[in-house]
């Protein structure tokens, strides 16, 4: 079993940072690819991020591709999205998740967040 737990979500201005931070709990953080999804209001929830077990491999949407960056640090059981050049499209709730593939499709991921709103103004 594990546990997830989001927190850095927040409002910015367009063109701002933020970084997301998800805390997993137990001691096998390190088996888990972890991703990064998002759902904005009235939309289905869709991909961001992933990364591998030793983070040596990750991939992104094409929508924020080259302006997030997904990392991990598997001595503090966490996983970050740092998202920079924030555009009012990228305001949603993301939620991070674990699976023990390395996949971008939701439905193999077998752990969620609860999720931490990232709103982005004009």
């Amino acid at each position: 079993q594990v546990q997830l737990v989001e927190s850095g979500g927040g409002l910015v201005q367009a063109g701002g940072s933020l970084r997301l931070s998800c805390a997993a709990s137990g001691r096998t953080f390190s088996s888990y690819g972890m991703g990064w999804f998002r759902q904005a209001p009235g939309k289905e929830r869709e991909f961001v991020a992933r990364i591998n077990r030793s983070g040596g491999s990750t991939a992104y949407a094409d929508s924020v591709e080259g302006r997030f960056t997904i990392s991990r640090d598997n001595a503090k059981n966490t996983v970050y999205l740092q998202m920079n050049s924030l555009k009012p499209e990228d305001t949603a709730v993301y939620y991070c998740a674990a699976a023990r593939l390395v996949t971008t499709r939701q439905n193999e991921y077998d752990y969620w967040g609860q999720g931490t709103q990232v709103t982005v103004s004009s």
